[in-house]
């Protein structure tokens, strides 16, 4: 069993199977959005999450040509979902479907839902815009794709978590908030937003402020990747509201290290703010941007897991072992396996040995 808490960080080796943790809840919220999960199967290829066959879904070592998955909640509700594995078709068939009944309420099968991957949209001239997805569900795309509709339609509303207003935006509008924390990464950005109703795209640039001096806007393929990547990433944290669930993939890319410590402690904010955190990271930045918000009381320590993904050989087998490190009220961390966020240790080691010859 994997515990999450309001904030879940998960780490570890590439191929370790911390992705796997991230496609599980991803296969079960697009199969339901397909509207296969209730009575036909496994929708294994979609926008959130693709798979492949059944063959590359199913566990090698299995001993039973079934598939299964075992959600439970903390208002107590359970789901239990088994699939049964056809080794000759190649296909996955439901064997028993969820037994609550209201499980499709909770933030995993609702509008109260973000997922932005790895692979998000770099800088564009213009980005595309969705009715459907971002006026109707609040949407932002996988990869960020709609954040430039979604600030268009909701950038004047304010952000409906206190918690994370910055202390220099000019008001609460998420459109202010986002310029705030943007300013984090690269200061005294202004966002400009020009619909293109015509052909159904948006327009997005940047000017920079100092003092009183702006200037021209930019348009954001002059400006670098870091601002384009972390952009849904804030509009995401900022839109969302108590009770909402946030699963993120390396939200330190592109960003410098300062930018991502910062987001390690607004991620750490949000969910102290009750939205449920679940980020996949290579950085020990947001690792200690998460720390900082511990020590300084930000967010509760056991609202915090930490989860490290290592594989291990076992009976001529090798699989993925979960080492779970506490982390108590000053931010301190109780064990650090070996290959959790412990490189720069190893290099500073290798640094202070004396040079032979």
């Amino acid at each position: 069993m994997l515990e999450f808490g309001a904030l879940t960080l998960l780490s570890g080796l590439n191929g370790s199977g911390k992705s796997t943790v991230l496609q599980c809840l991803l296969l079960l919220r697009q199969s339901y959005e397909q509207g296969l999960l209730q009575s036909v199967g496994l929708a294994l290829n979609g926008d959130l999450a693709r798979l492949g066959t059944a063959r590359d879904a199913f566990f090698e070592g299995a001993t039973d040509d079934e598939i299964g998955f075992d959600v439970a909640f903390t208002n107590e509700r359970e789901a239990r979902w088994r699939f049964n594995y056809d080794r000759q078709a190649d296909v996955l068939s439901p064997r028993s479907p969820a037994n609550a009944s209201n499980i499709f309420e909770s933030s995993l099968f609702t509008d109260n839902f973000h997922y932005l991957r790895a692979e998000r949209i770099g800088p564009r001239t213009a980005f595309e815009t969705s009715d459907l997805l971002v006026r109707q569900h609040r949407q932002l795309g996988s990869r960020g794709e709609y954040t430039a509709h979604f600030l268009a339609l909701f950038g004047s509303d304010n952000i409906p978590n206190s918690k994370l207003r910055h202390p220099t935006a000019a008001s609460s509008s998420l459109l202010n908030q986002v310029e705030a924390w943007i300013g984090e990464v690269c200061p005294g950005t202004r966002i400009e937003l020009t619909p293109n109703l015509d052909l159904d795209l948006i327009s997005l640039r940047y000017s920079f402020g100092l003092g009183n001096y702006v200037s021209n806007a930019y348009r954001a393929t002059n400006v670098g990747f870091g601002i384009s990547y972390t952009l849904p990433i804030l509009v995401a944290i900022l839109s969302s509201s108590a009770g909402s669930l946030l699963l993120v993939e390396n939200p330190e890319a592109h960003l410098h290290p300062k930018g991502q410590a910062e987001m390690g402690g607004l991620l750490a904010r949000a969910a102290d703010g009750g939205v449920q955190v679940l980020v996949e990271t290579h950085s020990d930045h947001v690792l200690n941007g998460i720390r900082l918000a511990v020590h300084a009381g930000q967010v509760s320590p056991t609202d915090v897991r930490l989860h490290y993904f290592e594989r291990q050989e076992r009976g001529g087998q090798v699989r993925s072992e979960v080492i779970s490190p506490q982390i108590d009220r000053n931010g301190r961390i109780d064990q650090w396996p070996e290959g959790f966020f412990d490189e720069w240790d190893k290099s500073l080691e290798a640094l202070l040995e004396p040079r032979g010859g």
